[in-house]
């Protein structure tokens, strides 16, 4: 990851650099996210420009995942521009858009940061408003909104495009009520927030509806928002995509399955699930002939293997690094297959020693062996080894480290 400060115009020449103090943290960092967007750099900066007024100090982070000559159009527009801009070019696109504008919130020095996308359908005019909001509220986050009155979708090109938005406001806010409280458009990618109002440490983004992943792992206290209307893109093509939207999906379920509880009901309703392959291999084999008990051992690990997978992507998704995918299938099937042999003696030892009904010894032995295989799968299978932890998290601090090594003016 390479990181590089373009130094306001008036100050490009080496001597003048060399005389001048350092300037003060601005008020506001707008961090725009990038991804071969070479096109809309120069109008972006000058509409930044035209917007941003000499009162309010202001500096700009462009976090770029791109593969074209973005980041060269970024430098060579930058020179004219009256305030600091930065460009943060990643090697490697961990999280997505989401994952760019946390290195662009670790990077901000002001007060403010607003989020903005790099392609103008964020009007650069409401920089100021923005922020001025949060100041009158006083909120710590200020969400622009195209639902609320004054606002508008209109630059959503094709009813498609309305329908999935509209289709994708609704699934959050039905997931999130609480969280998503006073928040009409979550899916807004154009937002203000205090940099004491988040920690960039602890949000886990996936693709690029970052302020959801804020608003749930996150939230201020205080939340405001001002309208407005979305633009048609200034030039190039969209980057959604039904890979995008499996992402939004993914990032959705890894939410919502954030807490133990939540994640205790997911595990349940996917063990459900499960029935439906090993009832479907358990008919396959014994019409080929085999014996219903081999049978019914061999249809088993097709239900195992179908709830692995689920699990591995719905319930446990950011805790997959810890164990190589083997360690963790070998260890899941050991458990699951455990839960069969666990369970018949427990159902005998309740009917026989403590006299229950064959019924309700079962319905109680499904319910302890399900605990048993929740707690089992999450400390056994996806908790970190010990020393774990630590060592993610000095591998962290060794790739900040390398980051702030590769900082350098231009």
């Amino acid at each position: 990851m390479t990181y590089e400060s373009i130094v306001p115009g008036e100050l490009s020449d080496p001597a003048l650099r060399a005389a001048s103090p350092l300037p003060e943290p601005g008020a506001v960092t707008i961090v725009v996210p990038t991804f071969n967007e070479s096109a809309n750099v120069r109008e972006l900066l000058r509409q930044i420009t035209a917007s941003v007024p000499g009162r309010l100090p202001c500096e700009v982070v462009f976090v770029d995942d791109s593969t074209d000559d973005t980041p060269e159009v970024i430098r060579e527009a930058a020179r004219d521009c009256p305030y600091p801009v930065t460009v943060l070019h990643r090697e490697e696109p961990v999280g997505g858009l989401g994952g760019a504008v946390v290195e662009g919130i670790r990077a901000a020095t002001s007060d403010w940061i607003v989020v903005m996308d790099g392609d103008l359908q964020h009007p650069p005019s409401l920089v100021p408003e923005l922020v001025a909001a949060g100041e009158r509220a006083p909120a710590g986050l200020v969400v622009a909104s195209r639902y609320i009155k004054g606002g508008s979708r209109e630059g959503l090109a094709g009813g498609y495009r309305i329908a999935v938005s509209r289709g994708a406001t609704w699934l959050t806010k039905t997931l999130f009520p609480r969280r998503l409280r006073g928040i009409s458009d979550p899916m807004s990618g154009f937002f203000a927030i205090r940099r004491s109002a988040v920690t960039a440490d602890v949000l886990k983004p996936l693709g690029y509806k970052i302020l959801l992943e804020m608003a749930v792992r996150s939230r201020p206290r205080q939340v405001t928002e001002v309208p407005f209307v979305f633009q048609d893109r200034f030039a190039g093509e969209s980057k959604s995509s039904a890979q995008e939207g499996l992402r939004f999906l993914r990032h959705l379920a890894g939410l919502r399955t954030a807490s133990p509880v939540a994640r205790m009901v997911v595990f349940g309703l996917i063990g459900a699930t499960g029935f439906l392959p090993n009832l479907f291999g358990l008919w396959a084999l014994t019409a080929a002939g085999m014996h219903y008990l081999p049978a019914e051992i061999v249809a088993n690990q097709f239900g195992v293997a179908w709830n692995f997978l689920l699990i591995e992507h719905l319930c446990f998704r950011d805790r997959r690094r810890h164990r190589h995918w083997w360690d963790r299938a070998g260890r899941f099937a050991l458990l699951a297959n455990a839960d069969l042999v666990l369970r018949i003696p427990l159902i005998a030892l309740l009917v026989g020693r403590f006299g229950m009904s064959a019924l309700t010894a079962t319905a109680l032995a499904l319910v302890t062996t399900f605990v048993l295989r929740f707690v089992g799968t999450e400390a056994l299978v996806y908790l970190p080894r010990k020393g774990g932890r630590a060592t993610d998290t000095a591998a962290e601090e060794s790739r900040r480290a390398r980051s702030r090594t590769a900082r350098r003016p231009s």
